[in-house]
């Protein structure tokens, strides 16, 4: 027997097997510890610092977008039909409702609507714990829009004519819906009887009835409905003088009976009917935007010259509640 051949064929496999036990060499044509297009003055204290501020720019430039692209989502508070008395079907139920010019004013600026309905929290049907504070949290601002009278009672007066009772019922629904709005910062838009809630939210007082009340002043509401029309005028120093530069003044329509007789505390008068100077637009000056407006600039042609733009209302009030959001 011999080995002979089984020794030299096996000798070329062990000297592979050695060099494949041997360590490489630090060859730095393969070494890739280190990349060539590093600084060779970095260290690892400067390099992490680097990679933490471009996480960093990503993430600011993501939450910019976001804040930028998402759009605002704004709540209008809901027009209440209550129940007739003797009637049946859908007139016998509580209805809950926007006017559409409204709505579609506010969406002309490419933002979404939601309706606020009121809450009942002891609702023997449906009990919730859902509250008004959760759609100011979440909503970025409000419109109050317009309808029934202000109830004199919210203002702490008896009516001095059954017609003029108001609803109480809305007074009590939007002027906490107000207050959770100021009070997590967003803003507030008041249209008609909107303004003369913002009015009364704090401490105003009401005209119940402008002919009744002042007779000389102008007829404020008359069977032309939006077609009723004066001219108002912008006080100096007032917000809206400054919005509206150079315009003296500009016609509106009138469609009120009732408007803001005792200012409200910390309020500041935006706009004066001409030439009976009934206020026609507060500001809250404590907050950053709460404004009320007489008139209804939803009625109002965006553009257009025979009654006033109020496009720039409407776009400092969506300013605000971008600039709120968080």
């Amino acid at each position: 027997m011999t080995d002979g051949p089984d020794d030299k064929d096996s000798t070329p496999h062990r000297r592979a097997s050695d060099q494949e036990r041997r360590p490489a060499r630090n060859d730095s044509r393969t070494n890739t510890a280190t990349p060539r297009y590093l600084d060779p003055g970095d260290t690892v204290f400067s390099l992490w610092g680097r990679v933490l501020m471009a996480r960093y720019r990503r993430v600011a430039a993501s939450v910019t977008r976001h804040i930028v692209q998402r759009p605002l989502h704004i709540g209008i508070s809901a027009r209440i039909f209550h129940p007739e008395a003797g009637s049946t079907g859908l007139r016998s139920k509580n209805l809950q409702y926007l006017e559409e010019s409204i709505a579609q004013w506010v969406m002309s600026r490419d933002v979404l609507v939601f309706m606020i309905p009121t809450v009942n929290t002891d609702g023997l049907l449906h009990p919730s714990n859902i509250r008004l504070r959760d759609y100011a949290r979440h909503l970025d601002g409000l419109v109050l829009q317009g309808g029934a009278d202000v109830s004199p009672q919210s203002y702490a007066e008896t009516p001095t004519r059954p017609e003029w009772s108001g609803d109480r019922a809305r007074d009590m629904y939007e002027l906490e819906l107000l207050h959770e709005f100021v009070e997590a910062g967003k803003p507030v838009l008041g249209i008609c009887r909107g303004c003369q809630l913002i009015n009364v939210a704090f401490g105003g007082t009401l005209y119940q009835d402008i002919a009744s009340d002042v007779p000389d002043s102008l007829a404020h509401v008359n069977d032309d409905y939006d077609r009723n029309r004066h001219d108002i005028t912008f006080p100096a120093g007032s917000s809206l003088s400054r919005m509206f530069k150079g315009q003296a003044s500009g016609t509106v329509n009138s469609i009120h009976h009732q408007a803001v007789k005792t200012l409200g505390r910390d309020m500041m008068v935006e706009a004066l009917s001409v030439p009976d100077n009934m206020v026609e637009a507060i500001r809250y000056r404590k907050a950053p935007f709460v404004m009320g407006l007489q008139w209804h600039p939803e009625f109002h042609r965006a553009g257009g010259v025979e009654l006033l733009d109020c496009t720039g209302i409407l776009d400092q009030f969506l300013r605000v509640a971008r600039e709120t959001r968080f």
